[in-house]
């Protein structure tokens, strides 16, 4: 377990006894990420909002969790996955990617490449470019970049099985790198239909990399 999740598990124990201290250690930990993850679901006008329903469901139910730093993340992901979802039948509209891309940059990957496709884009665009990728692709993307889950914590957010969201992210961070090779003046949109064969002189060595390791449970 690395520090940083060692530090959540104990805040999150500590805040389970009711330490009012160790709970908003636990949301300024959590909540830029989480919040990043809403964005993609209902956009930036209602993210707040949503966020701050999931937050009150969280301090309710935080008695009954069981786990440690990346159980709990994923336990918040599906909680406001689940506000998100209701918010968007409420309102009769579609998921939306959208927001600030701050969080993106944010995010430091430390336990695989992942961000690697991330870093090599331009800020004011990286969430242009999610917004291409197919709905499965963009969430497992985000749960996996931004909020930091592994490929099993992200299936039980998105209640699909390991296999399918580690194929989702794996195709979602290749066509991400497509578009990023492709430049300002290449194709404005994914073929999400297709899969294009990656490689050669088109993709860096880092990307190569990515893609690789993407495909490992993560």
């Amino acid at each position: 377990m690395q520090g940083d999740d060692a530090e959540l598990t104990v805040a999150v124990r500590a805040a389970q006894s009711g330490d009012e201290t160790a709970f908003r250690t636990v949301y300024r930990t959590v909540h830029p990420r989480l919040l990043g993850y809403v964005r993609t679901l209902v956009g930036e006008v209602d993210a707040e909002d949503v966020a701050s329903e999931a937050w009150l469901q969280i301090a309710r139910d935080l008695e009954r969790f069981t786990g440690d730093a990346d159980r709990f993340r994923g336990w918040a992901a599906r909680i406001a996955r689940n506000r998100a979802l209701d918010h968007i039948r409420m309102r009769g509209r579609r998921p939306a990617i959208g927001g600030d891309e701050s969080e993106l940059a944010a995010r430091a990957a430390d336990a695989d490449t992942a961000g690697e496709a991330l870093e090599a884009l331009g800020t004011g665009r990286t969430l242009a470019l999610i917004a291409q990728l197919p709905q499965d692709q963009a969430e497992a993307v985000v749960l996996r970049v931004v909020v930091g889950l592994d490929a099993k914590s992200a299936a039980g957010v998105l209640g699909k099985r390991p296999g399918a969201v580690r194929t989702a992210a794996h195709r979602g961070l290749r066509r991400l790198a497509e578009l990023v090779t492709a430049g300002p003046g290449g194709p404005s949109a994914v073929d999400a239909g297709q899969d294009r064969r990656a490689g050669g002189a088109n993709v860096s060595s880092g990307v190569t990399q990515l893609r690789a390791r993407t495909q490992k449970d993560m």
